[in-house]
């Protein structure tokens, strides 16, 4: 064969290896529907393309602000990989997940702290004493990326012909599927014990092809799937960001009990076999002692003034009919039941689109008892109802009696004292307060602090209910888990009370709202009162004390 006919034959040899590697090499597709049957699951699942997860944890800033949360505060430690395959700032992650989250409502505060148990046991320990009101975070944030199986479907071919000594051509493709775990749980600060029920545990399936990840992530929740699509650039380490985020929305959710499916695309939750099933195991788990299901509803309806009362978890006359107006209000019967129906419509509501009454259920105290005869408060009434039957004898003598005028209601007062009417502190010294309003109230107490620095104290995460009964003055800090002491500065300070007849939180700009025990940046004493002043309509009551160094 001469040379040119040797040079054709390899021109059309290498041709059809092209063909063929074309037609042959094809793993890409393999793998997918591979790993598509390990995925979907007994049938096919709603489909959504998504970049990351920053949409929900804005939709879950706002979720937090409907729902009143605030003053949620959280350590986070070392979040590890168990795996010992990726390098990446997991923790990081969550940071700036749970920052975005609390934007606007800021809801949630995370400290960063060490991995070791023995050292968060140490900064719990020392918090109280570390600054004048610093308080301990109330939960801890636990976890570790927990699974990394690589390979989990792969497909590789390969293809070549030669023709020695003079060419050799070869060609292959390869292309697999990986899946990814992290595992997150929230424990208790006061015994370190696990939440029932407030984990997170998600997974992802990255596919990746040649020998750079350029693929695409799938995450499964409520029945959706997830589909991001990686760079090369990207890879394993932008899918477990998405991971990170998803659990921050989850845990978020399922510690504050507000229905999050809904920033994850749950449009109807009673269809959804596992939302139906987180909303069925908040239900009876609040139901179970009654207290805390009665206290959720306390707040949520006083928050959307259909209720003006304690937070206590007991029935009363208001919360009843708060609770009948609501269920009127999203279309169920008109009763003061709290049952599943009314729970699951009440999480899947828009709650925005419901208007406000003119006024709430109001709280009526009940009648004090009687006291005993030959007691000094028996007494005392005796006196009080024989001069008020001499006032009415005296004006059923008189020809002309005047209209009765209307009482005007008492104006609200409110008292604030130390121990001795002490207003002179050693630096360190702690500092008690007593707060009395003349009649049931909401009070709200900030401190302006050596540094000219205002900060919210009350009410806090340790009490989060503002409603002060007239009957039983609060004592701050009392039995809460912080301090108030005198700076060792020797700087005077001042701490404002305010009282108002009806709970004004939810009509406060966010500002001033803030994180407790946090300073709230560019606010003063004054504009905090006039804050309330807008929110309470002008009724207020204001206390302040001036504290000195010795």
């Amino acid at each position: 064969m001469n040379p040119p006919k040797v040079l054709r034959c390899l021109a059309l040899a290498a041709a059809a290896a092209t063909l063929a590697g074309c037609q042959t090499l094809e793993v890409k597709q393999p793998t997918i529907e591979q790993t598509n049957e390990l995925r979907k699951g007994p049938e096919d699942r709603p489909q959504r393309s998504i970049t990351g997860f920053s949409h929900a944890l804005r939709c879950m800033d706002t979720l937090l602000l409907d729902y009143g949360v605030r003053d949620i505060t959280m350590l986070t430690e070392e979040i590890t990989d168990e795996t010992k395959k990726l390098n990446a700032g997991t923790r990081d992650m969550l940071i700036s997940s749970v920052s975005d989250m609390s934007r606007r409502s800021r809801a949630v505060r995370l400290v960063a702290f060490g991995k070791d148990t023995a050292n968060v046991i140490s900064y719990l320990a020392s918090a109280q004493s570390a600054a004048a009101y610093q308080a301990i975070p109330l939960y801890d944030i636990k976890g570790s990326v927990s699974q990394f199986d690589e390979n989990l479907v792969k497909n590789q071919k390969d293809i070549g012909i030669g023709f020695a000594p003079f060419i050799n051509i070869g060609a292959a493709k390869d292309a697999g599927s990986s899946m990814l775990a992290l595992d997150l749980s929230v424990l208790t600060t006061s015994d370190m014990g696990v939440l029932a029920g407030v984990t997170s545990r998600n997974s992802v399936m990255i596919l990746k092809q040649g020998s750079g990840i350029d693929g695409d992530a799938a995450y499964h929740k409520f029945g959706i799937n997830y589909s991001m699509n990686l760079a090369k650039a990207e890879g394993q380490t932008q899918a477990l960001r998405g991971l990170v985020e998803l659990a921050a929305v989850e845990l978020i959710g399922k510690l504050t009990k507000t229905p999050y499916w809904t920033c994850l695309g749950v449009t109807d939750p009673k269809k959804n076999e596992e939302t139906r099933l987180e909303m069925f195991d908040w239900y009876h788990a609040m139901a179970a002692t009654r207290i805390e299901l009665i206290a959720y509803f306390q707040n949520q309806l006083r928050r959307r003034w259909f209720y003006d009362g304690p937070i206590d978890g007991e029935f009363n006359p208001a919360i009843d009919e708060a609770i009948a107006n609501y269920r009127a209000a999203l279309g169920l019967s008109r009763e003061a039941l709290l049952n599943e129906e009314f729970f699951y419509a009440f999480l899947a509501a828009d709650h925005t689109k419901i208007p406000r009454p003119e006024q709430p259920a109001r709280y009526v105290p009940p009648p004090t008892v009687a006291a005993a005869p030959g007691t000094p408060q028996a007494a005392a009434a005796a006196v009080a109802a024989a001069q008020a039957t001499a006032s009415a004898q005296a004006s059923a003598h008189t020809s002309a009696p005047a209209a009765a005028a209307p009482a005007a209601p008492a104006p609200l007062k409110l008292s604030m004292s130390t121990p001795k009417q002490q207003t002179r502190f050693a630096g360190g010294e702690p500092i008690s307060l007593s707060l009395a309003p003349s009649q049931d109230a909401h009070v709200y107490c900030y401190l302006q602090d050596e540094d000219a620095k205002v900060i919210r104290f009350f009410p806090n995460r340790f009490s989060r209910d503002s409603r002060v009964a007239a009957a039983k003055p609060l004592a701050l800090p009392g039995s809460m888990r912080f301090q108030l002491t005198m700076n060792t500065k020797g700087t005077p300070e001042t701490i404002s009370c305010f009282a108002t007849q009806r709970d004004v939180m939810a009509s406060l700009p966010q500002a001033l709202v803030g994180t407790d025990f946090e300073p709230l940046p560019g606010t003063t004493l004054e504009t905090v009162r006039a804050a309330f002043f807008k929110a309470s309509g002008g009724s207020l009551a204001q206390e302040n004390l001036r504290v000195q160094a010795k």
